[in-house]
């Protein structure tokens, strides 16, 4: 089915009525950052190659208020977050350091406060999203960074921290809290990305460059499997392990340095499980670049192929598919007017998805719908120009309602 995705405005009132109902006080203040759809690059930022992800208008929101209890309060409203819902921990000190622990969502918040530049003041917090949890498009990372922000408005800075300062924090706060040892794409996405581009992410050098999403006629079709996945568990950081390991034995800083020469070159004593790792790798670098390139030149038909590409390579080589998302890549390919399809984000089989894969195409027509009948996957269409939920910054329509604020300085 085609599911619709709730506005920000829808969420931020949702997020208001629970904190009203939870601690009896309206808001002060109200913040979101948005999930991140990868249009290729994938497994390439922690090998410090490309990526080029678009923000989504799935955003998770924070709303909340200053308090003076010296203890800080959060609730999620999401159903899908493990028990139980709400949690309450002391503003960290350094003879009280805040530490991991259950509930898992809470890490996120809690490894965010940890890291946060500034002073933090306790307050009290309401969290709802419409970025699907463990669905390929960055749960983790739009917490990370609304609960950055959120942290922002509650105790200026002055001078402000850079955004990528803001990002490289947050990415800390998954590293050490929630233990996952993910790259820097997804945080530098939510914090920076801008409506109507792609952010092309030089990992190595961490150079950002915005390339216009232009054509009205071309869309992204971003489809939900339904399988989730979860990071935190062995595959990611075994992937991570192999390709280090082939990085040293390639006698590389990185994999972004290496080529496929240097991999025939040193075949024998690869593993052959570390060498598919690498050669992923390596081809993703170049058909990241390649796909800008090609987005730029408005020459979708390469860009599609490239795409394909890409996912053959995730399935074959990285081994992070499944069979679901392998089914949505061959119904998306039969319908006419698709340029091209993938699954995106981390992957890992069942894991999911990104929502799973997008499609790239020139109509989202009815024969695309109608392929994905009996399917379990459900779907919501984001325009190619970009992501409304950059449109943050508005006068609230409710004076008894906080101003939503942006992760990042207006332009």
């Amino acid at each position: 089915m085609v599911s619709r995705v709730e506005s920000v405005e829808e969420l931020v009132s949702r997020a208001v009525d629970a904190f009203r109902q939870r601690y009896g006080q309206t808001p002060t203040t109200a913040v979101c950052g948005p999930g991140r759809v990868n249009l290729i690059g994938e497994h390439t930022d922690y090998n410090e190659g490309f990526v080029f992800p678009m923000a989504l208008p799935m955003v998770t929101v924070v709303v909340g208020r200053k308090t003076d209890s010296g203890v800080c309060r959060v609730t999620t409203t999401s159903p899908d977050a493990d028990d139980p819902k709400e949690v309450a921990f002391p503003v960290p000190s350094s003879t009280d350091p805040l530490r991991p622990g259950k509930p898992a969502w809470a890490n996120y918040v809690k490894g965010v406060v940890a890291n946060f530049k500034g002073e933090v003041c306790s307050f009290d917090a309401v969290l709802a999203s419409s970025v699907p949890l463990g669905g390929g498009l960055s749960s983790s990372a739009s917490l990370e960074v609304a609960t950055y922000t959120f942290l922002e408005q509650l105790s200026p800075q002055n001078p402000p921290v850079t955004l990528k300062e803001k990002a490289l924090a947050c990415q800390k706060a998954e590293h050490q809290f929630p233990g996952m040892p993910c790259g820097i794409m997804d945080q530098f996405i939510s914090v920076m990305g801008r409506e109507g581009h792609a952010l092309l992410l030089d990992c190595r050098s961490m150079a950002a460059e915005l390339v216009p999403l232009d054509n009205p006629d071309v869309v992204v079709l971003v489809t939900n499997s339904n399988v989730r996945h979860e990071l935190t568990g062995s595959e990611y950081p075994t992937r991570r392990r192999q390709c280090e390991e082939a990085a040293k034995i390639l006698g590389k800083k990185s994999l972004r340095e290496a080529t496929t020469d240097d991999l025939e070159a040193h075949k024998a004593q690869l593993d052959p499980e570390v060498l598919c790792r690498a050669r992923h790798v390596i081809g993703e670098i170049r058909r990241t670049t390649e796909a800008a390139s090609a987005l730029q030149a408005h020459d979708y038909g390469k860009f599609g192929r490239l795409m394909v590409q890409s996912h053959n390579s995730l399935r074959d080589d990285y081994e992070v598919s499944c069979a679901e998302l392998d089914t949505l890549v061959s119904a998306a390919m039969d319908c006419e007017g698709v340029y091209g399809s993938r699954m995106t984000g981390g992957g890992f089989g069942g894991a999911l998805s990104p929502c799973s894969r997008p499609p790239l195409y020139r109509t989202p027509s009815n024969t695309s719908r109608r392929s994905t009948q009996g399917l379990p996957p459900s779907t919501s269409p984001p325009r190619l120009q970009g992501h409304e939920c950059c449109r943050f910054h508005r006068a609230a329509s409710n004076p008894h309602e906080p101003t939503l604020t942006q992760p990042y300085p207006s332009q």
